[in-house]
């Protein structure tokens, strides 16, 4: 099981609804099951996606794999090419190690020079490609972090204006736009660097709406955003002074960078909703999938949430996929998914339950997400924690460890965004 605490968890009907429900989605987004149905090799030729690749043509084959799925998707890559493949970095989060291709450890979500070294490796195994030459990009959720190679600033400048960032709410759009642009990795960059090479890109997607230029930061598509975009962020968010303008850098806009990159997003959280919808009427619920696209702070959704579990009616298993966002007032510890789920918990009623899973197994935090129900409530009265001070200080995380009603998986290879489970009894 990838929920490594189900049976401790599994205490009442509704609990083991959600488990399971979460249990079927984390198997459906499994990166190697998802590589295995995606990428075939048979009689000198790739089947990727189903689409026919010959080979006859092509001298080397590359692979450059950066992310949370990175390491279990070169594995299968590994597999399935075997000796033909010429060579490979694989850029990661973890530590993990492959047979044929090299492998870094980069830290996440901050960058750090091991990320700068990992991303100058790349780099390099791509410079001097030909027209008989194929490049397969692994590239999912944790690359924009990973893919940091800065001009005129370093990955701790970086690091400064992120965290600024992340504690001010930006939203993840806002924040890649800005990381497109002081890196000569992201933006479309690596398809740049593999020109005039041909490039499939399988693309693990953990951005709500799966526009393909803010998964990973877009690093083999063709960038519509601009300098003027970057700077707007950075004077919204009053970090204008932090910048130092000549670090900016403009994105590759020529089209023949892009001519021969073929880009196909291989999971997305779209496949984890439907599989929980499929698994909530096998277990005689009535699914609803309201949203792939949840956005706002962590918090006030949460209300909005659990007005529509009020109205829905019984025996309804309601299914959101998507990101919020948290304004870090405190200096507390916590991630978005906790910080929804503590916020729910306030106004939660008996038969009623609802669950948050981060789908890479860390929500800002070691635990993968959290759950709340009539029991999680009457365990905050039981210890004497009061729900509204520790949602105020952002103790989400704390919360969690004390009621002991989080889940645990450890890092999942997967990555499809956040999966939110409402049920009604």
């Amino acid at each position: 099981m990838k929920i490594k605490n189900f049976h401790d968890l599994a205490q009442s009907k509704e609990r083991e609804v959600a488990l399971m429900i979460a249990e079927t989605a984390l198997q459906a987004i499994d990166t190697k099951s998802v590589m295995e149905k995606n990428l075939v090799f048979k009689n000198e030729a790739l089947f990727v996606g189903g689409k026919y690749v010959p080979l006859q043509n092509i001298d080397r084959i590359f692979v450059v794999g950066v992310g949370k799925c990175s390491v279990d998707a070169a594995s299968v890559v590994e597999n399935v090419l075997g000796t033909r493949i010429t060579d490979g970095v694989v850029l990661c989060i973890g530590e993990k190690k492959l047979i044929k291709m090299k492998t870094y450890c980069g830290t996440h979500p901050f960058p750090s020079l091991i990320n700068v070294e990992a991303t100058g490796e790349i780099i390099k195994m791509l410079s001097g490609m030909t027209e008989r030459d194929l490049v397969l990009f692994l590239i999912s959720g944790g690359g924009s972090t990973l893919l940091c190679q800065p001009q005129e600033m370093t990955c701790e400048n970086e690091k400064d204006i992120l965290q600024i960032l992340f504690e001010k709410g930006a939203t993840i759009e806002e924040i890649n736009i800005l990381r497109k642009h002081i890196s000569l990795a992201r933006g479309g960059f690596l398809a740049k660097h593999a020109f005039p090479a041909k490039v499939i890109s399988l693309i693990f997607s953990d951005v709500p709406g799966n526009d393909l230029e803010f998964i990973a930061s877009g690093p083999t598509v063709k960038d519509n955003t601009t300098i003027s975009d970057a700077k707007r962020i950075l004077e919204k968010y009053g970090i204008a002074d932090k910048v130092v303008e000549s670090s900016l850098i403009e994105t590759p806009k020529e089209d023949k960078y892009f001519k021969n990159v073929w880009n196909l997003i291989v999971v997305s959280n779209e496949i984890a909703l439907h599989s929980m919808e499929e698994k909530a009427r096998e277990l005689g619920f009535t699914p609803i999938i309201k949203t792939a696209m949840l956005t706002g702070e962590a918090r006030e959704v949460a209300k909005s949430v659990l007005n529509e579990l009020e109205l829905a009616p019984p025996h309804t298993v309601l299914l959101y996929g998507g990101e919020t966002t948290v304004t870090v007032e405190k200096e507390g510890k916590g991630g978005r998914g906790l910080e929804f789920v503590l916020s729910a918990c306030r106004t939660i009623r008996a038969g009623e339950l609802v669950m948050s899973v981060a789908s890479d197994g860390r929500d800002n935090t070691e635990f993968a997400g959290a759950l709340c129900d009539i029991m999680t409530k009457e365990k905050a009265r039981t210890f004497g924690l009061d729900i509204e001070q520790y949602l105020e200080d952002n103790l989400s995380f704390k919360f969690f460890d004390n009621v002991g009603d989080y889940l645990m998986t450890g890092l999942t290879g997967s990555n499809v965004s956040d999966l939110i489970i409402c049920i009604k009894l």
